[in-house]
């Protein structure tokens, strides 16, 4: 069977483009690659391309799931971005003690209140 390898882009609706460049180029650290005069940015996260669009048809087409980014030190960077005066829903928490690692994240809300979930799979300290 032909499988996906990977996921190559993800796309979040927002209302105003450039809020929303700002806030993931300036607030979670994002490459802007290239933005499009129709409304749309792309983004890159590791190997993967994050597209900002401003409505492109129907509203009903343009929910979105939540987004995981991973960190390696969730505190820091959740300190650091606490300056900035993100709206905080849940700030740094542990989930699960998995095999090899802890399972820590924190929950923010981009400019248009899309849930963006921060994970940290945290060594254990011997």
């Amino acid at each position: 069977m032909n499988r996906p390898k990977k996921i190559g882009q993800l796309a979040i609706s927002c209302s105003d483009k450039d809020r929303s460049v700002a806030f993931y180029q300036n607030v979670l650290g994002l490459e802007l690659l290239f933005d499009t005069p129709s409304g749309m940015a792309f983004m890159q996260c590791g190997e993967v391309r994050l597209m900002l669009t401003e409505l492109q048809g129907h509203a009903k087409d343009h929910h979105t799931s939540v987004i995981y980014y991973q960190l390696e030190d969730l505190n820091a960077w959740f300190n650091q971005a606490a300056l900035t005066g993100v709206h905080v829903e849940k700030a740094p928490h542990f989930v699960v003690k998995m095999a090899d690692h802890d399972l820590w994240m924190a929950f923010l809300r981009d400019p248009d209140g899309h849930l963006v979930g921060l994970m940290e799979e945290r060594p254990f300290v011997e």
